[in-house]
């Protein structure tokens, strides 16, 4: 699968100057013949709490409407972030669109991030999400998640590869890259993480951090294209792997349940 990655350099709650970026990305990765473009966290707005102006109803959202269109037009699988009315609060969310512009996977994030507040404004989301696309399956996480490793353990047992887009800023960037790197490694799968860069209104710094980590550990290989990280990822190289050195089976799940 031919995957492009975007830092987006999020303009601070302007969907309209955040949905031209992306309809130019869009545009350049259907030249080169990607499959699926990612785009970050809250990918419109940045990582905000200001739900009444950000959050949208999902059944009428001009943001899903807006990337299905894209998606359809230029023939390419779109994953997104979007924030999203629940009842009292909201609901930080992935979306991932087909070239045909329909809706694979809709992932409420399970763990708000408590430390900046995030848990006031928005619910935690209750289920696991995997999406399949081109013969892959996706598993589907948000930026906090990815401090809980038995999320992505979960996920691994059906995923051939786990997403995760994310507003995670500078000063923490060492955790986001070893992260990354223990999930693929103790998982044996694709781990891509899609973060944004520059610079946003509670003066939060972001560095281009995007990457896509194998079995291995390894950081796998790429294109820039357009200010695109462009991949080609293939399943047999993880079916290889797990063939040669698998960890994964040894898992004893049941006795790990009785002590959590």
């Amino acid at each position: 699968m031919i995957i492009a990655t975007v830092s987006l350099n999020q303009v601070w709650e302007n969907k309209k100057a955040n949905l031209l970026l992306c309809e130019e990305y869009i545009k350049e990765a259907s030249h080169k013949s990607v499959e699926l473009i990612i785009f970050p966290e809250m990918t419109l707005t940045g990582f905000s709490t200001n739900i009444s102006l950000i959050a949208e109803n999902e059944e009428k959202s001009e943001t899903i409407a807006k990337f299905k269109e894209l998606a359809e037009t230029n023939k390419i699988a779109i994953l997104f972030g979007i924030v999203i009315n629940d009842s009292d609060k909201a609901l930080n969310k992935s979306i991932l669109i087909d070239n045909q512009g329909k809706i694979l996977g809709d992932y409420a994030k399970i763990h708000p991030f408590s430390f900046s507040g995030e848990d006031t404004y928005f619910n935690a989301g209750n289920k696991l999400e995997i999406a399949k696309l081109n013969g892959y399956n996706i598993g589907l996480t948000i930026c906090y998640d990815l401090r809980f490793p038995e999320v992505f353990s979960a996920l691994s047992k059906d995923s051939d590869l786990v997403i995760n887009i994310a507003n995670w800023p500078k000063k923490r960037i060492k955790h986001w890259d070893a992260l990354l790197k223990a999930r693929a490694i103790e998982n044996q799968l694709f781990i891509i993480g899609v973060n944004r860069i520059g610079k946003d209104a509670n003066r939060l710094e972001y560095e281009e951090s995007s990457k896509i980590y194998n079995a291995n550990g390894e950081i796998v290989e790429y294109e820039v294209f357009k200010d695109m990280k462009v991949y080609k990822i293939e399943k047999q190289f993880t079916k290889s792997f797990k063939s040669k050195f698998n960890t994964v089976n040894d898992r004893k799940i049941k006795f790990y349940k009785g002590f959590m």
